[in-house]
Formats: structure tokens, sequence, C-alpha cells
């Protein structure tokens, strides 16, 4: 008879790692006498990051004391306690391998189902003392797993665990989390799992995902893992693209179309993918940088716009010192900020330089003749400094049912309101609502950071957040589960960076940074010296949030990650460059 051993509850601490700060729930202790399982918590427990943990399918995490053991003779160790492995019921019996998703078991007064196995993260290798742990729970089939609480009711220490039900489709918990994490996803089995009713949401879409995905083909990634960032991965390396046409777009714009030397086909892009261009501007080391394209989809050229800032090497060294006839090193098109298919509105919606990818967006519309209402709103200082004005106004004309509404903020004396612009001012909630955003609509976002962050905020009231879709080129929206406090710093060369070992640059944000063996474990490492905006989790090559693009070099990994990224990506947390290094960070 399986038996709950003791229930461990803590609410959450702010806790010192590695120079940040950490708010987490994963410390829990023993409870004497009994405790109320409600429907999100158990009482007195609590969770740090609830976006991660938490809620009616993770309320109860459950641990044996088996895998106590096993960890115990497999780490040498003595000194673990109930509740070392963040668990609210540390129980004996019920093992990994033979409880399924969906099993109902009586504890005390309450009723509980298996939904999911545990996803690993940093914290539990914080609270084990072990770094490894989150790769190692995994890689073992020991990841223990949670109920949610189907009847609230008291549980205690030394309560039988009864069983009293089961899903009519039976996959274990340990072959649930083999499924997603393992390199094997068998396409019956997935389908097996999605027809478990008990099946939390989250892993349910993972599966979907790498049902939709087909990801049993040699080198295309885990679907079900990478996030939307590491989406569309293409082969590394540049090829030289010769420069066919330099327009002026506006006053500060300035519009560079390439092809292939001798008019070999290029490869095809997405409507709103950029390519990365390799600039050797004097002795030094090269430049990266990212530019949306900005024309109509083809194989034969590529239109990038460039905006020419003040201080801007790059702009300026492309603007003096490139001519028609020229070759730069250009990287295939990469990036998931892409027009959706389907029949849903558009809003396009867009300031200063930011208009580049959408206007392509916009081209890839016009192309097609959609019949899909399109709204174009764009915000820039004054006439002079609108580029593309007259070529959106030409494709708007091909969309029926298409509007359009430009702000400026500083209109010149003689810019015409009607013609040039619609209003003086920002774009903000009051224009939103005279134009009619459609509720239903997706919208692709793209312009300064401050813009963004705005606009994010102002169409929260329109629209849901999983059809805003946003592009940023100066580094990019981290997730560091957990880390509170500490303000975001523009990303830098550390103050000792060396003049030897590979050369490892952060594509978006703008830095190159010699990699030292004796100073970093991994890139991910690396790019936090340099406080370069980072996606991650588990930090041991399992959960795939730091999957990004490497667009060239190679890697190499330590730990292996349990899945390889699809070709083309990396595993940032785990991979250390074998020679100079591009990434897409």
């Amino acid at each position: 008879m399986a038996r709950l051993l003791s229930v461990n509850v803590g609410l959450p601490r702010d806790i010192n790692w590695k120079g940040r700060t950490v708010h987490t729930g994963i410390w829990k202790d023993p409870l004497p006498g009994r405790c109320r399982a409600g429907r999100l918590n158990l009482d007195g427990d609590g969770q740090g990051d609830l976006a991660g943990h938490g809620g009616e399918q993770r309320a109860v995490f459950v641990y044996q004391i088996e895998s106590y053991r096993y960890w115990q003779d497999q780490l040498n160790r003595t000194d673990f306690v109930h509740g070392q492995f963040g668990e609210n019921f540390t129980i004996e019996g019920l093992p990994d391998d033979a409880v399924c998703i969906g099993d109902r078991y009586q504890i005390g007064t309450a009723l509980f189902e298996v939904t999911q196995p545990r996803v690993t993260c940093y914290r539990v290798g914080i609270r084990t003392t072990e770094p490894r742990m989150p790769a190692l729970l995994t890689s073992s089939g020991r990841p223990g797993f949670y109920f949610r609480v189907l009847q609230e009711g008291e549980v205690g220490a030394g309560d039988e665990i009864v069983k009293v039900g089961e899903a009519d489709e039976r996959m274990t918990v340990a072959e649930i989390n083999a499924l997603l994490y393992s390199p094997n996803h068998p396409r019956d089995r997935l389908e097996r799992a999605l027809r478990i009713a008990a099946l939390s949401p989250g892993w349910r879409r993972s599966f979907e995902a790498l049902l939709q995905s087909q990801a049993v083909a040699a080198g295309s990634g885990n679907a079900g893992l990478a996030p939307a960032a590491a989406a569309h991965p293409v082969a590394p390396g540049f090829q030289p693209l010769v420069v066919a046409a330099i327009d002026q777009e506006s006053a500060d714009v300035l519009s560079l179309s390439m092809r292939h030397r001798d008019g070999q086909p290029l490869p095809a892009a997405l409507p709103g993918q950029y390519v990365v261009l390799r600039l050797h501007a004097g002795g030094g080391p090269p430049m990266f940088r990212s530019y949306s394209l900005s024309g109509p989809v083809s194989t034969e050229r590529y239109r990038i716009s460039v905006k020419i800032e003040p201080n801007g090497t790059a702009g300026a060294y492309l603007r003096e010192h490139v001519r028609v006839g020229d070759a730069l090193d250009v990287s295939s098109p990469r990036g998931s900020f892409i027009l959706q298919s389907g029949g849903r509105p558009v809003v396009l919606l867009s300031a200063g330089i930011g208009a580049t990818p959408v206007l392509a967006m916009l081209h890839a519309l016009a192309e097609a003749r959609s019949a899909r209402q399109v709204l174009w709103l764009h915000a820039a200082r004054d006439r002079e400094h609108h580029p593309f004005a007259a070529e959106v106004r030409r494709l708007m004309l091909g969309l029926t049912g298409s509007r359009s509404y430009v702000c400026y903020s500083r209109p010149g004396s003689r810019d015409r309101m009607g013609e040039d612009f619609d209003a003086t001012g920002h774009l903000s909630q009051s224009v939103f609502d005279a134009v009619g955003i459609p509720r239903e609509a997706d919208v692709y976002l793209c312009g300064p950071v401050r813009f963004m962050a705005d606009m994010k905020a102002t169409l929260a009231a329109f629209v849901p957040p999983e059809r805003i879709h946003v592009e940023i080129f100066n580094g990019g929206e981290s997730l560091t589960p957990g880390v509170v406090g500490g303000a975001a710093r523009t990303p830098h060369v550390p103050s000792d960076d060396a003049d030897t070992g590979p050369l490892v640059s952060f594509a978006r944000s703008g830095i190159a940074v010699h990699w030292k063996v004796s100073a970093y474990q991994s890139i991910l490492e690396l790019a936090e010296a340099c406080d370069v905006p980072v996606r991650w989790s588990c930090r041991t090559g399992v959960c795939h949030n730091c999957e990004s693009g490497l667009i060239s070099g190679a890697v190499a990994y330590g730990p292996e990650p349990l899945d390889r990224p699809a070709d083309g990506n990396l595993l940032i947390c785990c991979s250390q460059p074998t020679g100079d290094v591009v990434v897409d960070l």
C-alpha cells in the first residue's frame, strides 16, 4: 500500500544565487499535523514563479522516497531531508514508471488526479546543491509528478494512498516524460498521449506541436520545447551578394537591393523575416547587424532598409562606403516574426524604421490579393522622415477593405493632413478606438523599444496577448525565471576581455567578445557577463528555452543535451564555441 510520508509546505523567499536575487518557493519543510488541500494549493504553501509552477494543474508536487534513496546512492549523499526536491508530498510507492496520467487517488479526505510529470528548472539544482539535477531528474525517468485536486480535503503524514480510478489510455509518468524530452517522438505514442483527457494543457500543446512539425525528421529539433524565437532555423553561414541598387527612402533611411552575382536563386524568405550582414569596416573584428527584408518575397533579390543613426557605425559604413556592384556577406533569411496564415484581420503597427518587416507583410498580402481586412498604422516624425509612404499607398489600393492611419509627431509646415498624414501626435488608445482595431485581429508590431512597450500595454485592451506579434532587434525579450530586481543594462564587452580565443558575436546586441575557457562554462554564462538579454530555465540542456539561432560557426556540447536543437540552432546553456561563432542574440 502506498503511503504519504510527509506533507511539505513553504512560502516563497528571496535567496542569493550567483550574485542575483531569486524569488522561489523551492524550500519546503515538513508540516506537523494535518493540512487542507485546496484547488490551487496546500494551506501554507506558495510558488514564487507562477508562470512555471502552481495553478490548478500543478497544485501538488509528489516525489517518492525510493527516488530519494536512488539519488543518495548515485550522488553519495546522506543529507537529503523531506521536501529537498521541492515536493509537497513525500510518498512511499507510486513510482514514475507505474503511475499513469489520469490515475486518481484518495488521500485523507481529498481526491487527487495525476496531470503531468514535473518540468524541472535550475531551482531544484539550487535546493539540492547539485546544478546538474534538472537534467538528471529528466534523463533518469524519475521526475516526479503533479496532482490536481478533484475534491478538497485534509491530508497528513501517515495517510494511505488509495487508487480509486484511472484513465482509459494508460501511459506512465516516465513514458510521458520521455516522449517529450528524449529524441524519440513516435507519432502513434503522441496520438495516444493526446487521447488522455487528464493530461495538462501545457503538455498537450507540446505534443500537438510535435505532431504538427513532423519532428521525427532528422535535424528538425524538438518543436514541443523550442520557443517561438527558435522557429524556422536555417543553415549557418554567409554568402556574398552583390548590391544591385541603392535608394534613398527618406532623410535617414537607405534601401539596398542585393542579388547573387551569378543570378542563382536565393533562399526563400517568409514575410517579416530578416538577414544578418557581416560588415568588414576598418581593421577590427567584423560587425554583425540584423536588417528586415523590406521588399516583396523574392528569390531573385533581397531588399533591406537601414536607418542612418547619428552615431551608428554600421549605417554610416553602408552609406559612405558601399556602392552598387559591391559585395556584402549576407546570411539566409531567418526569424519567427512572420505573417500568419488564415483569415483573421491583420493590423500592421509600426514606427520609424520598424515599418520594414510589416512592409514585407503588406507586400505579401497585396501580391496574394488577400481578402483579409488589413489596417496599416504608422508613426513618424514628419513627411521628410516617413519612408515608403508612396509604396504603402500603392499597395493598399490593391487590397479591398484595407485602411491606413498615419500620425506625425512634428509635422512640417508643408506636410498636408489628409494626404501625407491623418493626425498630429502619437498612436494611442484614443486612436485605436477611433480607427476601430478588430478584436479578432493578428497584430504585428515593430518599432523603437519604448514605442513597442507602450503599444503592447495599449493593445491589451483590444486583442489577446497571444495575437500580438513583436519584433525586437536590439537584443530580445529575456526569460530569467524567478530572478528579481536589478535594472536592465545595455549589452557590453566585459572589462577583462582578452585578445585571444574564439570570438563570440551576439548579432542582435551588436557586441563581440573572446571566449575564455577558464571563465565560462557555456555561451549562456558569457552572454550574462555581457548583459545580453537571454532566455533560460533549466541551464542543463533539457528545457530548450535557451534555444537560439546559430548564424555562423559551430559549437560543442557539455553536458550533451537530452534532445538536440534543430540544425541551425544551438542551446546556449550547455554549448561552447569550437571557433568563431555568431549567435542570434
